[in-house]
């Protein structure tokens, strides 16, 4: 299994990776973009911008990357990188199947992205992924599973996703939405001749969104690996928007609210990687103090305080403007 590099990896920053959701394309729903990204956000700027974040990522110790179809030009971006830098032959690769980029490259547009989970969409897909990312991918994921999803019942797909497995490539799935936990342990009962087939799933999960994690325990305790993307819930948990708990946690640290948000995330036991959506160096650097930032009883009650009720988290979510 590939992600057993992670495992054994000694530096502390092995187990954030690094998503590139917001930085591969010019509008997603992350709050300030205007302040984050260049005012100019041409195909070559952003490639650009991932590169600096994947070189800053790579030297701290960083080792798992994360892409997907419809994160713009990720998978090209990330395929640029990796052709220059052959010394990171020892980093994790993952991008995801299930959305098509639709925007053009514009922040304006009325569809960013549309999703399709058949068998049709998969096939070319895993085409496109294979021409950019060649034999470099290590895991392969279906974009946002709800648990009402085709991906879950498609006997065809799922014998096709088996033989990628049986090739090599680890098989897993994103989830989105209130019901999360229902769609992990739909996933968990899914297999081909007896066995398993995802081996890995990735989930929402933050100070204020913790309806996945009893789910997401059951999967560890499965044996997938378990990824948490939004940790910072689309920007709500840093600067000035992050609620006080976390910025007087942080301002005991001398860290920044950030840290103190992702550490939350670290410290759950069945956390594998956490993704860092970082779309600066600063950012990131931030981020990366999450890795040595305690938290005790205390502060972690103080955080467990501040959950919101999913459908109110992801209703909030859903009405956040692309930027």
């Amino acid at each position: 299994m590939p992600f057993a590099r992670l495992a054994t990896a000694t530096t502390p920053t092995a187990h954030i990776g690094v998503g590139l959701a917001a930085v591969a394309r010019p509008g997603y729903i992350t709050l300030h973009r205007d302040r984050d990204l260049p005012q100019e956000r041409s195909v070559e700027a952003l490639r650009a911008r991932t590169h600096e974040l994947l070189d800053a990522a790579y030297a701290q110790g960083v080792r798992y990357f994360d892409a997907a179809r419809s994160y713009g030009r990720s998978e090209e971006f990330l395929a640029d990188w990796l052709a220059r830098r052959p010394e990171a032959a020892d980093v994790v690769i993952g991008s995801k199947w299930g959305y098509t980029y639709t925007a053009g490259w514009r922040v304006d547009a009325e569809d960013h992205e549309t999703k399709d989970h058949g068998l049709t969409t998969y096939e070319r897909q895993r085409a496109e992924t294979h021409a950019l990312l060649g034999d470099r991918l290590d895991l392969y994921q279906i974009h946002s599973v709800t648990a009402d999803s085709p991906a879950l019942t498609d006997k065809e797909l799922h014998a096709r996703l088996a033989g990628h497995a049986a090739e090599g490539l680890t098989v897993g799935l994103s989830t989105s939405g209130p019901g999360q936990a229902d769609a992990i342990r739909a996933a968990l009962a899914v297999t081909v001749d007896g066995e398993p087939l995802f081996r890995t799933v990735q989930a929402t999960y933050n100070v204020l969104e913790t309806s996945a994690g009893s789910a997401l325990s059951e999967a560890h305790d499965a044996g997938l690996t378990v990824i948490v993307k939004e940790g910072m819930a689309n920007g709500r948990l840093a600067g000035t928007e992050a609620p006080a708990v976390l910025r007087e946690i942080a301002a005991q640290e001398g860290l920044d609210s950030d840290a103190v948000a992702l550490a939350f995330v670290l410290h759950q036991p069945w956390a594998g990687v956490v993704l860092s959506g970082a779309v600066t160096v600063a950012q990131l650097s931030g981020n990366l103090h999450a890795a040595v930032l305690g938290l005790d009883e205390e502060r972690r009650a103080r955080l467990d305080a501040l959950v919101e009720e999913p459908g109110a988290y992801w209703r909030h979510r859903a009405s956040l403007p692309w930027s």
